[in-house]
């Protein structure tokens, strides 16, 4: 099994940005050089979704989405990784407690946007999830009050690391929480499929 899956070594901190993208795009790239930046990782690993529990339609042919997200992320710390799928989990809770049996010892850090900050409370077994690992937020355009009230917010408002701390986040014991804020990019798949800039 580990063979087919990306390498990390006991000690690394790699961060996790999971979803469906349908597609990649700008902003996706902009979230993760952000938070290497910011949050104290070694690496970054794209978990390309086989589909969204929360979504309704389905996403495009994962196959598709992995060529389109290896065309837009470059970057030699990044790697984009069908790992769900591998390991045959769909709920970021369990795909953490796999992960975490296949590669004892590396620190996972769970990356999202602002957008699911405000939605966070409605994922499976979320609170699992922010017991697990260190969670970095990473601000974009209009999420930032809903995100900053969302229930998540506030029932973790004690283990919400400060902006200036955004550092150490890699290395926070778990419940663990930080906020910050990148350039504004306003690009979102959901516009991009409307737009008919993406086909399915």
């Amino acid at each position: 099994m580990r063979a087919s899956l990306p390498y990390a070594r006991a000690g690394q901190v790699i961060g996790l940005l999971g979803g469906s993208f349908d597609p990649a795009h700008s902003g996706h790239v902009d979230l993760t050089r952000a938070a290497l930046r910011r949050f104290g990782l070694d690496r970054v690993w794209w978990l390309v979704s086989p589909g969204n529990p929360l979504k309704t339609d389905g996403p495009a042919p994962l196959d598709q989405r992995m060529s389109r997200a290896r065309a837009v992320m470059h970057h030699p710390r990044v790697a984009v990784t069908d790992i769900e799928a591998r390991i045959d989990t769909r709920y970021t809770a369990r795909t953490l407690a796999r992960l975490q049996a296949l590669y004892p010892g590396v620190r996972f850090v769970w990356l999202m946007g602002a957008d699911n900050l405000a939605q966070f409370h409605r994922w499976g077994e979320w609170h699992e999830i922010m017991q697990r690992v260190p969670v970095g937020v990473v601000a974009r355009p209009g999420d930032r009050i809903s995100a900053r009230l969302s229930p998540a917010a506030r029932i973790y408002r004690a283990q919400h690391l400060p902006g200036r701390a955004s550092g150490l986040l890699g290395r926070a014991e778990p419940p663990a929480w930080c906020f910050i804020n990148m350039p504004m990019n306003d690009l979102s798949s959901t516009r991009m499929r409307a737009s008919g800039a993406w086909r399915r």
